[in-house]
């Protein structure tokens, strides 16, 4: 079976969205959504390594990676909105129904997906991706602050993550040394390459901002949980500096059958932990 990755484009509601696919359509799909500061780019080596038995699409958000970049008064940058572009694209390249994958921003745009449209889930990874209060710990008490009460000297703190260094750091924090050496240097670098084009530091500040819309949403993610319960599993990596890893188990509270695997890596899993996350997808997946 041909393992190739295609890089495509294709229109949704005039914006270019930028996708990466590999795989025979006639197998089960798989759809890759990802997280901050990233792009589809870091889903290559999984694509690779599972499309010899799955079809996987993994597309850039409006502003993110290879897609369109659209002026920010004439697309609204909000969770809420880029899930509903997501789900136009998979309308688009004709994705009925598949298997999606949450990490990081990943999880607030694909859990309204799942929520808006639940007959195109097959089944949910989570891997770093929240929907309970408890993977919000003390390292977001400075920006919440700053969401309820905004002020200048705030809002310099809370964007610091918005620079070279910080999207260094969403790669590098909390990893013990012997760690550091399976971050791939060039995934960083691309992303602070599509980062500071001219407009997107501030997009991505407005951006982090409706997260807290995605707090708000929790409940209903919970309440698709329930009613659903979608065969899901869950990945963590216990050295996440962003996301408690308190979360993790929070999951069964309302997915009983839920798989719970928290592995010895951090918050991109895929580059501290791939070959055991390899394994518990191919396990997981059947």
């Amino acid at each position: 079976m041909s393992r190739q990755i295609f890089n495509r484009s294709v229109k949704v509601d005039g914006v270019d969205i930028f996708y990466r696919e590999a795989g025979d359509k006639k197998h089960p799909s798989i759809l890759l959504l990802h997280g901050f500061p990233s792009s589809s780019v870091m889903f290559k080596n999984l694509i690779v390594a599972l499309s010899d038995r799955f079809h996987l699409v993994a597309p850039d958000y409006p502003g993110f990676g290879f897609s369109g970049f659209p002026d920010k008064d004439l697309f609204e940058y909000s969770f809420s909105n880029i899930s509903a572009y997501i789900n136009k694209f998979t309308d688009e390249i004709n994705l009925k129904s598949f298997t999606i994958y949450l990490h990081d921003y990943g999880c607030p745009v694909g859990l309204r997906l799942c929520v808006n449209h639940p007959e195109k889930i097959a089944r949910i990874i989570v891997q770093n991706g929240n929907a309970y209060d408890e993977g919000i710990g003390p390292q977001w008490d400075e920006t919440i602050d700053y969401w309820q009460n905004p002020t200048p000297e705030k809002k310099a703190r809370v964007s610091a993550f918005l620079s070279e260094e910080g999207v260094k750091m969403q790669y590098t924090a909390g990893l013990p040394e012997e760690l550091l050496p399976t971050i791939s240097p060039e995934l960083w670098q691309l992303d602070w390459d599509c980062m500071k084009r001219p407009g997107n530091i501030d997009m991505q500040f407005d951006l982090n901002c409706d997260f807290e819309n995605n707090i708000k949403m929790f409940p209903v993610f919970q309440e698709y949980f329930r009613t659903h319960q979608p065969p899901t599993l869950i990945i963590w990596g216990k050295y996440d500096a962003f996301f408690s890893v308190e979360e993790a188990h929070c999951y069964k509270r309302d997915l009983p059958g839920a798989q719970v695997h928290i592995v010895d890596g951090g918050h991109m899993a895929l580059e501290t932990n791939f070959d055991e996350v390899l394994k518990l997808i191919i396990k997981f997946l059947g």
